[in-house]
């Protein structure tokens, strides 16, 4: 299909050039302009273009769809399936069909904005590349087969695997794309089948950012949110392109930069983003540790740092300063390639425009350090005090459409939903929201103990699974060597590239191993085509996130709800009936949707599952967001403020947009949701908070709870551990408590409720004792949490955040080099980790492969990023002929410099070999936009594989329109030591004319 434009005379308006002159010289965002033009008034619900003569959409020329005059039109409100920034998508549907598609210029988060991807969306409803019925691969060919053929012939083998090699030997794969009730489900289905090996995007995207985050304060999140960076005084950008990774973010961007924030970008390359930057600062690839320290000893040297802030709120300092004191002007400028000058202006940027935030994506987190990483981003925060403030704070953009929410609730292999971990504690609190007896899922999982990690044995039900970015090794490596019965021996995606993940060469060979795949996804997928099976494939259509409802969780913690635009597609079903017709195959239907609604005949009710999430996700609190209240606010959208994301008026006076989390008890209780997190200026009730107190109380004697340091309204003027009911005994709070919220407490202890007093008061200290030690996370009735509100406390304590996290294997953060190093003359100095004997169910390599210098044969820093016109893998973006048009061939960015050297002239083929084995086979482009020694790809592409055009694999009428080498075939091993997230922005290539 062809772009084509509408005339101007197709739609009714006059042209707008000088229709509103007051209003063209008057800083403003989209929406408040269009209000005072009244452009929007009744618009969308009229089903006519917003502001139409403003915005001339391209429409593909495909007349079944669309607009048809004289059929009514319907209104459908979504939100956008790519990003995460959560652009609302309001959809025009006639008799079923998505005949039209306009930005939501009421929502908060783009203002009637849109991307290239997000205007594009509306391909959704055509769906020419889809899968559009179940196949089989036989004998080289694909085969149509029925949905009922397909769930029998792939249960009766999981069911023979499962009996011959145990539970474990399947290996699932959830989605960042899934809305959270059907992310929810996926973790929910692994937990009955009776494995953690279940995983998601978010391993191989953020993964390092959760741990090392959550362990500096707390929550592993974004802090603040896009629309606070209105607020900001600086911002750093540290591996993130927010300019074509999340476009519409940049409005929010802008916007500060309009306001006179000062704005830094750390990146190899010379972006879009750094295009708009104050200051560019190009570092060598995998040098983030001593960058961010070569900061803090400007910092340090001329007492820029926030000392009250540090007293009161932040534990370990000292230990930093003793690391960071060693990252000299000279020595920094040696290991990152950043002159003294540049180090300091930056610095001092920082410190005299505060509060500033951090901003970081993929080119922090995707290194062996990544935990590193991000725990230095954090600490050099807490230093200059901008933790808990509006205009500061560590803004995390994700990247999936609802990657974060996915994290929160779903397929995660070393947690269970809410990150309640794997203990028997966090097993018992989800079986009795589950209403299932512990014991029964239990003895769903192999009952054997293996090396859990240092020599420790455990069950598999309490053991990580096997990660997303290492389910490779899952199937290829020595039995011997697994913490589990046996190897992989099928696999079952659920909507997920392979082709962002490395060691592509390693990957074909294990797809080619396995017994069966299973692709469920509305397209097929590399997955399906990169190896050379000729049997054992199956593919399940699946619906987009447009043919269903549901709730979705953007970057900032903000739930928003999808209305379903249009029914499924073809014979394509939703994750959570995919799942359900699977449970019943295994027999565990009745038992995991005892309490969720089947519409039809395999339909779970998706707010009967999002009414369970609240049931049992205390710990971030996703109790509060009930379904009513999340439609509430989609419905009023146009009353929240675009800065502050309060409700100002209206039913949802008072509420932050999307109740970002934690919203804290009850959807009864009412709480706003926060906004801003550790925040203590504003009371607990109206969203503020301190830092949690997740650590303990003290470390070598040192308190580790705040020190003066409290929210407002709070009762208790100084630092607190976490709440449970024996705390609130102590201070004399628990005849607060209601008698359902105390026969609920009595239910989690083990105590009968019927032999509590009337009066809790008058209880006996043996009975007391019993109820003493259940906590603000383990009581559903969410008594504690509203006791402790009303008294203007966090139930999670009072706390400083730490700088120092013993548990892991760098307390402190410092630099280690990476696997696959072009500095091999620092090895010595900065060198990896011995090797793992057990990590996440496998060993993991780390000094065996840095022995080797590969630098020599492979001379140039190879890493990756995003286009604005894909995104993650680019299966659906690729298929899209509104995006394909746009960006038709995989390339390489190299220096003029390199390519000279090389005698490769600009748009040549080229050969990218990496040190592992794999190459690729990509058109040039000779750009300074990348430093000398340097070189970039793009890793959405897919459909080829060294050198070959695999479009003969796809099923007939499915391949994508645009395909191309996968960077990751030449990407290389390398895992973060606490996440076991790739190291795919920091390995080396040479390149030659092909």
């Amino acid at each position: 299909m062809k772009l084509i434009k509408k005339s101007l005379n197709t739609e009714a308006g006059q042209n707008t050039g000088s229709a509103f002159p007051s209003v063209f010289h008057t800083t403003m965002d989209r929406r408040t302009f269009l209000r005072r033009t009244g452009l929007t008034a009744g618009a969308a619900a009229a089903g006519a273009a917003l502001a139409p003569t403003m915005m001339r959409r391209a429409q593909a020329a495909e007349g079944d769809h669309t607009r048809q005059e004289g059929i009514p039109v319907e209104i459908r409100r979504s939100v956008c399936t790519h990003c995460s920034v959560g652009c609302g998508v309001i959809a025009e549907v006639q008799n079923g069909v998505w005949t039209g598609q306009e930005p939501d210029f009421d929502s908060p988060f783009n203002l009637g904005a849109h991307c290239a991807k997000g205007a594009s969306v509306r391909e959704h409803g055509i769906g020419e590349k889809r899968v559009k019925y179940p196949m089989k691969l036989e004998g080289g060919r694909w085969r149509r087969v029925s949905w009922d053929q397909a769930v029998t012939e792939i249960g009766d083998k999981f069911l023979q695997i499962r009996e011959e090699s145990g539970p474990d030997s399947i290996w699932w794969c959830g989605s960042s794309k899934a809305n959270n009730e059907g992310s929810y489900l996926q973790r929910k289905f692994a937990a009955f089948w009776g494995s953690n090996n279940i995983d998601h995007q978010a391993r191989i995207c953020h993964s390092t950012t959760v741990a090392g985050v959550a362990n500096t304060w707390g929550y592993g999140a974004m802090t603040n949110s896009f629309n606070d960076m209105h607020n900001c005084k600086s911002m750093i950008f540290v591996g993130s392109n927010a300019a074509e990774a999340h476009p519409v973010s940049m409005q929010h961007i802008l916007r500060a930069k309009e306001n006179g924030a000062k704005m830094i970008v750390v990146d190899p390359r010379f972006t879009r983003t750094a295009a708009h930057a104050d200051q560019h600062i190009s570092i060598r690839s995998g040098s983030d540790v001593p960058f961010i320290w070569g900061l803090l000893w400007h910092i340090f040297e001329n007492g820029w740092e926030d000392r009250e802030y540090i007293r009161q709120r932040v534990y370990g300092l000292d230990k930093v300063r003793a690391e960071v004191a060693q990252w000299t002007p000279e020595r920094v400028a040696d290991v990152t390639g950043v002159p003294e000058e540049e180090m300091h202006l930056a610095a001092k940027t920082l410190a005299e425009n505060r509060p500033g935030t951090i901003v970081w994506c993929m080119g922090g987190t995707q290194h062996h350090i990544g935990n590193n990483n991000t725990r230095a981003y954090c600490i050099m925060q807490l230093a200059l005090g901008n933790i808990g403030k509006a205009g500061g704070g560590a803004n995390i953009f994700r990247g999936h459409c609802n990657v974060q929410g996915a994290t929160d609730v779903g397929p995660n292999c070393h947690t269970l939903p809410g990150y309640y971990g794997l203990s028997e504690g966090a097993w018992r609190h989800w079986a009795r929201v589950w209403d299932v007896d512990y014991d029964y899922l239990k003895g769903r999982f192999d009952s054997a103990e293996y090396d859990a990690g240092g020599g420790k044995m455990s069950s598999p039900m309490n053991i990580a699974g096997m990660p997303v970015s290492r389910w490779v090794d899952g199937i290829l490596e020595d039995p011997a060597n697994l913490s589990q019965r046996d190897n992989t021996r099928a696999v079952f995606f659920q909507g997920h590239a392979v082709n962002s993940q490395t060691r592509g060469p390693d990957m074909k060979e294990a797809i080619e191993k396995l017994e069966m795949v299973v692709v469920s996804d509305p397209y097929p997928t590399h997955l399906a085509v990169m190896s050379e099976r000729t049997d054992g494939v199956y593919l399940l259509p699946t619906c987009t996130q447009f043919e269903q409802r549901g709730s979705v969780t953007a970057s900032n913690r903000s739930l928003q709800w999808r209305e379903e635009v249009i029914e499924p597609l073809f014979e394509s079903k939703t994750d959570a009936q995919i799942l359900y017709q699977f449970a019943r195959k295994f027999g565990f239907a009745d038992e995991m949707f005892k309490h969720i609604a089947i519409d039809g005949e395999d339909y779970p009710n998706v707010e009967d599952t999002l009414r369970e999430i609240n049931r049992g996700t205390w710990t971030i609190g996703y109790t509060g967001q009930s379904p009513e209240r999340i439609k509430m606010h989609a419905q009023n959208k146009h009353t929240f403020d675009t800065t502050t994301l309060r409700a100002v008026g209206g039913p949802a006076d008072g509420d932050y947009y999307g109740l970002p989390w934690p919203c804290w008890g009850t959807p009864e209780m009412k709480h706003p949701g926060t906004h801003v997190l550790y925040d203590p200026s504003q009371p607990v009730k109206d969203g503020g908070l301190t830092f949690r107190a997740r650590f303990g109380v003290e470390r070598d004697g040192e308190s580790l709870l705040a020190d003066g340091s409290y929210s407002v309204d709070s009762e208790l003027d100084d630092g607190y551990p976490e709440f449970t009911f024996g705390i609130l005994r102590q201070l004399g709070w628990h005849t607060d408590l209601r008698g359902e919220e105390l026969e609920a407490i009595a239910q989690v202890a083990g105590v009968d409720p019927n032999n509590l007093p009337s009066n809790i008061a008058s209880a006996s200290e043996s009975l007391l004792l019993q109820l003493d030690g259940v906590n603000w996370k383990t009581d559903l009735s969410g008594g504690i949490q509203r006791v402790v509100i009303n008294h203007g406390c966090a139930p999670f304590g009072n706390a400083k955040a730490r700088c120092e996290v013993w548990q892991f294997p760098d307390p402190v953060p410092v630099h280690r080099e990476p696997l696959y190093t072009s500095r091999y003359d620092l090895v010595s100095q900065y060198p990896t980790y011995d090797d793992v004997r057990a990590s996440y169910r496998l060993p993991t390599r780390y000094a065996s492969i840095q022995s080797v210098d590969y630098s020599k044969d492979y001379p140039l820093i190879f890493t990756s990023g995003r286009l604005t016109e894909y995104e993650g893998g680019g299966e659906e973006t690729r298929s899209n002929p509104w995006l394909a048009e746009l960006q038709q061939e995989m390339f390489v960015e190299i220096h003029p410099a390199d390519a000279n050297d090389r005698g490769i002239r600009d748009q040549d083929t080229v050969w990218l070999d990496g040190p592992e084995g794999g190459s690729i086979r990509v058109q040039a482009m000779i750009t300074e936009r990348v430093p000398r020694g340097t070189v970039w790809t793009p890793f959405h592409f897919g459909g080829h594989y060294q050198g070959e055009d695999l479009v003969d694999r796809y099923p007939e009428g499915t391949a994508p329109m645009v395909r191309g080498e996968a960077c990751n075939t030449a990407t290389t091993y390398g895992y973060d030591s606490v996440t076991q997230m790739q190291e795919s922005k920091s390995t080396l290539c040479q390149i030659r004319v092909a």
